[in-house]
Parts: structure tokens; C-alpha cells; sequence
């Protein structure tokens, strides 16, 4: 009979915090893959996994010597290293350790014999998993070696600490994105509910000024004046209101001259990369005329959702700018899940939402894409989708080219 395997005490919250980090079934990683790699080759050992567990299975993200990809939790030595509270677990022979000697693990085909584990701890103290090396004979680890392990966990709780800031920088940037669409949307109606009676009090002012001035009355119709004209000055700012909340306006009207490795530059900082992604620029030209503040929020809205809608464990994004006679072009191609075709002609809809999440298991808002093709609408530009389910998409965007000589 196999012994119940232990638990953490902060099993609960452990569990919690691994969540957080979209670790479970999150795929091959060749720099996972790399360290895992390194030891087993520093410890002499076939088989080494670094390995991740929730409430029922240890999954595998890397798994060198072996083709299994996870293990049920209760048959795990990964859990027992989780829960010991030890900075690395040994198990010389499992045949004679009355923990595992029952374990099918040992007495199956696998025929486990030895195994060193060291616990992921994360910036919260939680043990994620580990990072271990198993082989169907015995071992004795020297001191360097077991020194190494104890690196090797290091370098892995690294790469998943970076993993989750990267998961909270693409979610703050999508929490921003839906809140300025909000805030854009709340200031229209605002601005419409404010001038609506504002108008009426404009029109019912002038209609006294008329009648009120036959009669003479001088300092009547001062106070009118100073209501008509107050009045007009909140119509002006309603309507500097409304304008503001159809953002784009006042984006064109700011044009400048831009360096492109500089606006490269500040989107390779906005748009942090998961692990196996690279993200590549590309243009013809070193400067461009045009605004700033808008082509970022295009290229930062397409390129956070290649990084969303892509499956792929090795990532391959390109940006690229060019320009010809009438165009400033922007293309952003990805390798990532595609679009259905049937969806093509859809995704650019407010409120749209495809059928799947996205690589972190989140789902869309339906506002991104649409706000997008508004932005370019007013900048009197066109986009357009080129994509084959599975292998990837190509936006292409084509805004008109200003002269500098324009202010």
C-alpha cells in the first residue's frame, strides 16, 4: 500500500501562488530544458526533470532521459521534497525507504532506485516543485554537485519570477488599455449629457436678449451678454471634451519627426517577451513624420495581442516599418494561433471575442482591436489581416504620409 504523500503546510495558499505564474501545461522551454540538461550532466545521472505540482499532478516542463511529460502527485518523490522543508531531499535507494518501497514508481517498469531533489522556492517562500535527478541505480552526490543543484533551482525560480512579471506587465497593459477606452467612453456621454442643456439655456438666453431688448432694459441685457457668453465658453469646453474623447484627434494633430530605433526601443520596453519568444524590427527608413503617441498605441495594442494569441512554445514576432510615395506602413507578423476564416472579417467588430483564450488562459475583451481600426480610421489609414489558422498573422497598416512642411 502506498504511504499518503505529505503536504505543505501552506498547501492552500502554495497553490494559490503557482496559479499565478501559468506554469502547469505551459509547454517545452529549451532554456528549462538547457538546466535541466546541465544536471544531469554535473551529477552523472540519466534523468533529470524540473517539475511543477498542484493539487493533483506533477507536470514535467522539462523532462530529460524520459518521454513522460507528468506523474500522478501521489506517486511522486517531487511532492515528499516539497513538503520536507529541506534545502535539497536525497533518496539513496527508494527500495529500502519505506516511503516508496510500495510505490509503483519503484516496483513497476520504471524501476526507480535513486533520487535528489531540491525545492523551487519562490519570492513568497512557496516550493513551486522542483528540480531533480533519478536513476534506476544508486548514487552518492559529492558536495559541488549538490552545490550545483542547489544553483541550477536558483537560476529556474529566476526564469519563473521573470515568467509572472511579464504575465502582470501584459495584464496592466491590457487593464490600462480597457480603462482609457472607458474613460474615452464615459467623457463622450459626460460631454453629450453637459451639452445638451447647455444648448437649450444658449437658445433660451438669446430668445430673452431679443425680446428683453426692445424694452430697453440696459442692465438686463448686460446679464444676458455675460450668460450667452459664459454659456458659449462651456459649449467651447464641452466640445473640447467630446473632442478628447475620441482621442485620435488630437493624437494627429500632434506630428513630429520620429526617430524609428527609438520608437523600437521604447516598444521592446513595453512589450516584455515569455520565455522562447524573440521580437524582431525591421525598416527601410531611419525616420518617419508622423505622431508619435499614435503609431505606439497601434504597435503596442497588435503587438501585445501577438504575444496573447500565440501557442507556440518557440515565439517568432517582426515589426517592420517602411514607406513609399503616399504611405507610412506598418506590418506586425507572428507565428502565433491565427485567425479562423470565418472570424477574419469579424475580429476588427466592437465586442468581438473569438472562441479561445489566450495563452494565459485569459479572454478577450473585445475592445482592443476595434479601438485600434478607430484610431487608423481617423488618421485616415486602413488595416488589414492576412492569417492561416495555426501558422500565424500579418497586420498590415497603411496611414497616409504627411509632409514636414505641413505643421
Amino acid at each position: 500500500m502506498i504511504s499518503k504523500p505529505p503536504l505543505p503546510d501552506n498547501e492552500l495558499a502554495r497553490l494559490s501562488s503557482l496559479q499565478e505564474y501559468g506554469l502547469m501545461d505551459s509547454g517545452e522551454d529549451k532554456e528549462f530544458d538547457d538546466i535541466a540538461s546541465i544536471a544531469s550532466a554535473v551529477c552523472g545521472i540519466p534523468i533529470s526533470l524540473i517539475t511543477f505540482i498542484d493539487e493533483k499532478r506533477q507536470y514535467f516542463k522539462s523532462h530529460i532521459g524520459t518521454d513522460f511529460t507528468e506523474n500522478l502527485r501521489e506517486l511522486s518523490f517531487c511532492t515528499h521534497a516539497i513538503a520536507s522543508g529541506e534545502e535539497i531531499m536525497i533518496v539513496p535507494d527508494a527500495r529500502v525507504d519505506e516511503r516508496f518501497n510500495n510505490n509503483p514508481m519503484v516496483t513497476g517498469p520504471t524501476a526507480l532506485v535513486f533520487y535528489a531533489g531540491v525545492p523551487l522556492i519562490n519570492q513568497s517562500g512557496f516550493a513551486m516543485g522542483t528540480i531533480c535527478v533519478l536513476d534506476q541505480k544508486t548514487h552518492i552526490l559529492n558536495a559541488q554537485q549538490v552545490s550545483a543543484l542547489k544553483s541550477l533551482a536558483r537560476q529556474v525560480v529566476d526564469k519563473i519570477e521573470l515568467r509572472r512579471n511579464n504575465l502582470e506587465l501584459l495584464k496592466s497593459n491590457q487593464e490600462l488599455l480597457n480603462s482609457n477606452v472607458l474613460i474615452q467612453k464615459f467623457a463622450s456621454m459626460a460631454a453629450h449629457d453637459i451639452k445638451n442643456p447647455l444648448t437649450g439655456m444658449l437658445l433660451t438666453s438669446q430668445l430673452l436678449k431679443s425680446t428683453i431688448g426692445t424694452l430697453g432694459d440696459e442692465r438686463a441685457n448686460k446679464l444676458l451678454e455675460v450668460n450667452i457668453s459664459s454659456t458659449k465658453s462651456l459649449l467651447s469646453l464641452v466640445d473640447e471634451m467630446l473632442e478628447y474623447s475620441k482621442a485620435p484627434e488630437l493624437l494627429i494633430a500632434r506630428k513630429q519627426q520620429i526617430m524609428v530605433s527609438g520608437l523600437f526601443e521604447r516598444l521592446k520596453n513595453l512589450v516584455p517577451m515569455p520565455p522562447g519568444f524573440s521580437l524582431q524590427f525591421f525598416s527601410s527608413c531611419a525616420e518617419i513624420y508622423h505622431s508619435s503617441i499614435a503609431l505606439e498605441q497601434i504597435l503596442l495594442n497588435l503587438l501585445t495581442n501577438a504575444v496573447r494569441y500565440n501557442d507556440k512554445e518557440i515565439g517568432l514576432i517582426k515589426v517592420s516599418i517602411r514607406e513609399d510615395e503616399h504611405a507610412v506602413v506598418l506590418e506586425v507578423e507572428d507565428n502565433g494561433n491565427g485567425v479562423r476564416p470565418e472570424f477574419q472579417a469579424k475580429i476588427f467588430e466592437a465586442n468581438f471575442v473569438g472562441a479561445s483564450a489566450d495563452r494565459f488562459s485569459n479572454s478577450g475583451t473585445g475592445i482592443g482591436l476595434s479601438t485600434v481600426k478607430d484610431l487608423i480610421t481617423r488618421l485616415e489609414g486602413k488595416i488589414f489581416l492576412e492569417s492561416s489558422p495555426g501558422e500565424g498573422s500579418v497586420f498590415i497598416v497603411q496611414l497616409p504620409k504627411y509632409s514636414t512642411q505641413l505643421s
